[in-house]
């Protein structure tokens, strides 16, 4: 089986035709499904971008990274709540750097 444009759109239609009967059995994938499309954008915007097709594979990586970004807010505020937790501290214990 060679994968063109209509074996790709097959196997897409396979995809949420088993996503959905799985979320009508009660198997929820809803919350990995959030992860996974922009992942899936991130890759073939990249893919897009390596076959020569810079613009649209630059809009899709581009979306891809901003959908993944607002998926991750969560750890970014983590990340900088202890950055500035670890540079206060920095600062009561006088250890001499200047920032």
């Amino acid at each position: 089986m060679k994968l063109d444009g209509k074996s790709g759109f097959a196997i897409l239609l396979i995809g949420c035709g088993a996503l959905i009967l799985l979320n009508k059995i009660g198997l929820n994938l809803g919350g990995l499904m959030g992860y996974l499309i922009p992942i899936v954008m991130v890759a073939l915007g990249y893919y897009g971008i390596q076959s020569g097709r810079k613009i649209m594979g630059g809009i899709v990586l581009l979306l891809g990274i901003l959908i993944l970004i607002g998926k991750f807010s969560w750890l970014i505020g983590i990340a900088i709540a202890i950055a500035m937790i670890v540079y206060g501290a920095s600062m009561l214990k006088g250890t001499g750097r200047t920032y």
